[in-house]
């Protein structure tokens, strides 16, 4: 339960708006134009309409500008969002372009837009969200009191409605008083940065969903991720819908940084301490059923189930909790490195805190070693010590105590 350095080991690899009130002039050959609502959604904040100083005419004209909704035209114009519609044949009233002429349909409540002026310059700000780190849709409709859908429309998001922090929003029926107060935007902040995790040597986003609360789909949504869900040590991710990670404290207990006389750096025992935290709290298969996995997945792979056994009961009692200070994860106590080592054996990513991966990454370690050792004893040495090792500097004396406990406990396994 050390470091298992494995053979030829291989390194982890990584992976605004001009809001000026313009007169507008009608022109009688566009009266009532319909507008296709085909062109680039509007985002951005909500420009002001422009307003008329006279009273109202038999039917006014706008021109949509950047940032305008038609519910703000409405609003500012006196008219409401289905007369707008009904008046410009519009499909949908979330869909308007830059450019398009709009009737403005007049009636007792058009006529007088302009003292709406003062109060209507406040409308922009709460309609408008900036995309803070780790924020998702979701997160932006339940503060402004809409729904996703309505974002989602009036942005012209995909069906994954992604966004990207520091992408500017338009919040259609957003609440007025949602962003103004100084103290709601400190907690967005806070939110944020509790929100930003770097990934750690032998997690996954499976591990980090689990460890904070969220989804794999909203976590791998939120980055942008291929759908492997690939990502590298170092890597920082945003964690939409995170609780703060409050559990990396009492982690820190599980897994001390010495073992066999042997210290190990921080960052690899954080990384051990996290594993150990998000297998405790997935739930793991009994021991008797990891030892059924081991001994089948051997022999599937033509290994010695006897040997595979053996080696696992010697590293964890078939204990998939088991995490090493080394960060030797799981039945089978395979490092990050390794893991990624067994992974370009069989071809496919491993994720060493899933039981049946682990299992395969182990005895794939094994088959190789065993096919390219001089003799089994030197085999299992490289489990323990790594093949280069072994080679470099022979037999350690503790690794030499593990081969004979290996070599005793396959006896029991035959």
């Amino acid at each position: 339960m050390t470091q298992h350095a494995t053979a030829p080991s291989a390194a982890p690899r990584p992976r605004t708006v001009d809001a000026r009130p313009r007169p507008q002039r009608i022109d009688p050959r566009l009266v009532r134009r319909v507008g296709t609502g085909t062109g680039a959604t509007l985002v951005l904040a909500a420009a002001a309409v422009a307003a008329s100083a006279s009273a109202a005419h038999a039917d006014e004209q706008y021109t949509v500008r950047s940032g305008d909704t038609v519910s703000h035209i409405a609003t500012r114009t006196g008219t409401t969002v289905a007369a707008l519609a009904r008046a410009n044949a519009l499909a949908d009233a979330s869909h308007i372009r830059i450019g398009q002429k709009l009737v403005i349909p007049t009636g007792s409540t058009a006529a007088a837009p302009a003292p709406a002026a003062a109060p209507a310059a406040a409308a922009p700000a709460a309609a408008t969200h900036t995309v803070a780190r780790g924020e998702t849709v979701s997160h932006v409709a339940k503060r402004y009191g809409t729904t996703v859908a309505a974002i989602v429309s009036a942005n012209g998001l995909d069906s994954r409605a992604f966004v990207r922090a520091g992408q500017t929003l338009t919040v259609p029926g957003a609440a007025q008083s949602a962003p103004a107060p100084a103290a709601p935007a400190a907690a967005a902040s806070a939110a944020a940065a509790a929100a930003t995790h770097t990934v750690g040597s032998g997690e996954t986003v499976s591990s980090i969903a689990k460890r904070y609360g969220t989804t794999v789909q909203a976590i791998v949504g939120a980055n942008g991720l291929d759908k492997r869900a690939f990502i590298r040590v170092g890597q920082k991710l945003a964690v939409p819908g995170a609780a703060a990670p409050a559990a990396a404290a009492p982690a820190a207990q599980l897994v001390g940084n010495t073992f066999a006389g042997r210290t190990y750096a921080s960052p690899v025992v954080a990384a051990a301490n996290a594993n150990k935290a998000t297998l405790l709290a997935a739930g793991v298969p009994s021991k008797a059923e990891m030892q059924a996995k081991v001994a089948a997945t051997a022999r599937s792979m033509g290994v010695d189930a006897s040997l595979a056994q053996a080696v696992a009961f010697q590293e964890s009692g078939f204990n998939h909790t088991s995490v090493s200070p080394a960060n030797a994860i799981g039945t089978m106590q395979v490092i990050p490195s390794s893991g990624e080592w067994a992974s370009q054996l069989v071809g496919r990513r491993l994720d060493l805190l899933n039981p049946d991966d682990n299992v395969v990454a182990g005895v794939a370690i094994l088959r190789s070693l065993v096919r390219t050792s001089p003799d089994l004893p030197t085999a299992i040495a490289g489990y323990y010590q790594g093949a280069s090792s072994v080679q470099r500097n022979g037999m350690y004396a503790d690794t030499r105590r593990y081969v004979a406990n290996i070599q005793t406990h396959m006896t029991r396994f035959r």
